[in-house]
């Protein structure tokens, strides 16, 4: 294919897309995909027998025969649309091109399936992704989170539960207690709630127990729709440390004794702290109990 007809497809298909849109006669969000893809293409094509500038060439042309809106850049994302998924192939007419532009730089092709997914099930808008994508969400998912991922293993709810958890806070706070952090969340509980992952409702705080004669307060009790479980959690501005552990698992046996219902599953327990401490989960028997650091953002 000559370099004049790389041009003219280009063009033509750029044309016909447009028509699409006018008309509507079937999904929008195909239409662009299978135009965008196929002017990749052909971009990358004239770029492998004429070079670079080919780019900045049709850019011009197009924005003169077609109007504004062709600029080299946007080739370039087009270009490169193709290039990810020629390779990666999860193209799915549920996501707009604007979603796929969020993500197509990204050059782990496991992160773009994860963020492929979440924005499917979750119907994430665009966004909504770009926020997803700048708080690093898959950086921050536990390396055996990553593993049932990629090998499509049975996932649980603790799976997705980043690590750090990013805590938003709106003012700085020069000291850090437990009631203060607990206060920071509850300020901010649905981005609070978001970072855990899906299903996680909110209960309450300082949730009043009694054991024996005396009265003990969980510092947030969760439900978890989708795994069908109570979650508690411990608010923790030190280290880990194994008192930590006895703590929550108390707790945990507590809600299990007292509210969980026969057809629901066992609680879980997350601690929440400053710094963990690998050696003292290491010699944690109950795999109910999972621990995240925490960061103020």
């Amino acid at each position: 294919m000559n370099e004049l007809n790389y041009y003219n497809e280009i063009k033509n298909e750029l044309l016909n897309n447009d028509i699409n849109h006018s008309v509507k006669t079937y999904s929008i969000n195909k239409a662009d995909l299978n135009a965008y893809y196929n002017v990749g293409k052909m971009l990358s094509e004239a770029g492998k027998h004429y070079g670079e500038g080919i780019i900045k060439e049709y850019a011009k042309r197009l924005t003169s025969e077609l109007g504004k809106g062709y600029t080299q850049t946007r080739l370039r994302y087009y270009r490169r649309f193709y290039v990810v998924f020629s390779k990666c192939p999860t193209l799915s007419d549920k996501l707009s091109y604007s979603h796929y532009c969020e993500i197509i730089w990204i050059n782990d092709y496991n992160e773009i399936n994860y963020y492929i997914s979440i924005s499917i099930e979750q119907k994430l808008s665009v966004r909504q992704l770009r926020q997803r994508v700048k708080s690093n969400d898959y950086e921050r998912l536990p390396f055996d989170t990553k593993m049932k991922i990629i090998n499509n293993k049975q996932l649980h709810v603790t799976d997705f539960i980043k690590n750090p958890i990013y805590i938003k806070c709106n003012k700085s706070e020069e000291e850090i207690s437990e009631k203060v952090l607990q206060r920071i969340i509850l300020e901010n509980i649905s981005y609070f709630l978001k970072e855990l992952g899906n299903g996680f409702s909110f209960i309450d705080n300082e949730y009043k127990i009694q054991i024996g004669n005396s009265y003990n307060y969980i510092d947030l009790l969760l439900f978890n729709y989708e795994y069908n479980c109570f979650v508690v959690i411990e608010l923790k501005v030190t280290e880990l440390k194994k008192e930590h552990i006895g703590q929550i698992q108390v707790y945990m046996n507590y809600i299990d004794r007292n509210l969980r219902k026969v057809n629901q599953d066992k609680t879980i327990g997350i601690i929440i702290c400053k710094k963990d401490n690998k050696y003292v989960i290491e010699y944690c028997s109950d795999d109910r109990i999972i621990t995240r650091e925490y960061q103020l953002i």
